[in-house]
């Protein structure tokens, strides 16, 4: 989680780096960015996450503001190694261009509180790292013996750091964006649930693509797709003569 990285920042550039600086941006923690933490971070900052302080109020995120800006800046905060945008999941913690710009606008801009009585008040859920859905299969990334629905990904090994870009190949070799990791961090959640999961033909197999990762080791999470009854054979029984409906 860069842990060392954001407290040393945090240490060098913390309670003091904001304390006299001009206040020259509209945005506020108790409009904006509260409910931005609330949304995306709070999951894991609060008394009882997994995060080792709390984010939940404008005094305590407010000697974390510099680390909190490098961190969301280089997507390593929050923990999530999917690059957004290629390809979509359930439970997706990846901060948007538009939430990191917002973050950054306030802390460059003196991160001002506004005023206390608008600030987020509802305190989220403790977060937790979803799990493969009750019966889910778990097998290799294919090729598919047998069509199935695709309803994830579980990352059981890749090098830390590392990049890869996942993609399922259909059997005419057209190729599907799957997932993209970005520097893997291993204390980052590993199973990747599709949005929507997906249906896969037989043939079909999931590929690594440049730059080809070792050691790396991808399951699917999938269930299998039951074959559409067949039509019954033989005649169909007769119902008797049809009748026009115009006199007889």
């Amino acid at each position: 989680m860069h842990l060392t990285r954001l407290l040393s920042l945090s240490l060098l550039a913390g309670p003091f780096a904001l304390a006299h600086d001009p206040i020259t941006t509209p945005l506020t923690w108790s409009k904006e960015i509260s409910r931005l933490l609330q949304h995306r971070c709070l999951g894991c900052h609060q008394p009882g996450g997994k995060a080792p302080f709390s984010l939940m109020t404008y005094d305590e995120a407010r000697p974390w503001a510099v680390a909190i800006r490098e961190e969301v800046s280089n997507r390593t905060m929050p923990p999530w190694n999917a690059v957004k945008g290629f390809g979509s999941f359930r439970g997706e913690m990846a901060l948007t261009r538009e939430e990191i710009l917002t973050i950054t606008d306030w802390v460059n801009g003196g991160a001002p509180e506004g005023d206390p009585k608008l600030a987020a008040s509802v305190l989220p859920h403790l977060y937790h790292p979803e799990q493969a859905p009750i019966g889910a299969v778990e097998s290799a990334a294919g090729p598919f013996t047998h069509p199935v629905r695709l309803l994830g990904l579980r990352i059981t090994a890749m090098p830390t750091g590392a990049d890869a870009r996942l993609y399922l190949q259909q059997p005419d070799g057209a190729r599907l964006p799957l997932l993209w990791i970005h520097h893997f961090n291993p204390a980052a959640p590993r199973v990747y649930l599709l949005a929507a999961p997906l249906a896969v033909p037989a043939g079909a197999r999931i590929v690594i693509a440049q730059p080809v990762v070792q050691r790396a080791r991808i399951l699917a999470l999938s269930e299998r797709i039951s074959a559409a009854p067949k039509a019954p054979s033989g005649p169909s029984p007769s119902r008797g003569p049809a009748r026009s409906p115009i006199g007889e």
